[in-house]
């Protein structure tokens, strides 16, 4: 049988408690670091969007093909206060790894590309890339075939 015993001062046990809370912010700071760029490091992708290629690029790192110019380029208000419809549309967003909540009330552009690859080999299919400052910050894919579907840059 051990018995082992030691003897600690106060302030001692106060750098330790201190370093084990510095610990623990750091890896709860780096985890949800990590969350917001999930839609990045799944395909391995930069979310930069200054050039066109950047914005193709982007999305054939998820398997996509696209025309390579743009069919639309639009300016559009993101709104300070979401109704359902963007509440919907920002779930899919967190769901990929974005939040538009920090944009409300800001102008971004939207970036349309047709799909030249949707499994089926369906027509009518679109990209959409939101962008603000050069940078990636939500998009989708959807349909614009009556009774469509709009879903994430994962193929599902």
């Amino acid at each position: 049988m051990f018995v082992l015993s030691f003897r600690a001062s106060r302030r001692k046990i106060a750098a330790v408690i201190g370093v084990l809370v510095l610990a623990v912010v750091i890896g709860t700071v780096v985890v949800i670091g990590q969350g917001t760029t999930a839609a990045s490091a799944k395909a391995g992708a930069s979310l930069a969007a200054s050039t066109n290629e950047e914005r193709v690029a982007y999305l054939q790192s998820f398997g996509w093909e696209v025309e390579t110019e743009p069919a639309e380029i639009v300016e559009v208000a993101i709104p300070t206060e979401f109704n359902e419809v963007y509440q919907n549309y920002n779930n899919i967003q967190k769901k990929q790894g974005f939040d538009l909540t920090d944009y409300r009330g800001k102008k971004c552009k939207r970036w349309t590309y047709t799909v030249t690859n949707y499994p089926d080999g369906q027509t009518g299919v679109r990209a959409n890339l939101l962008t603000c400052n050069d940078k990636i910050i939500g998009g989708d894919i959807s349909s614009t075939e009556m009774g469509g579907f709009m879903h994430g840059f994962e193929k599902s």
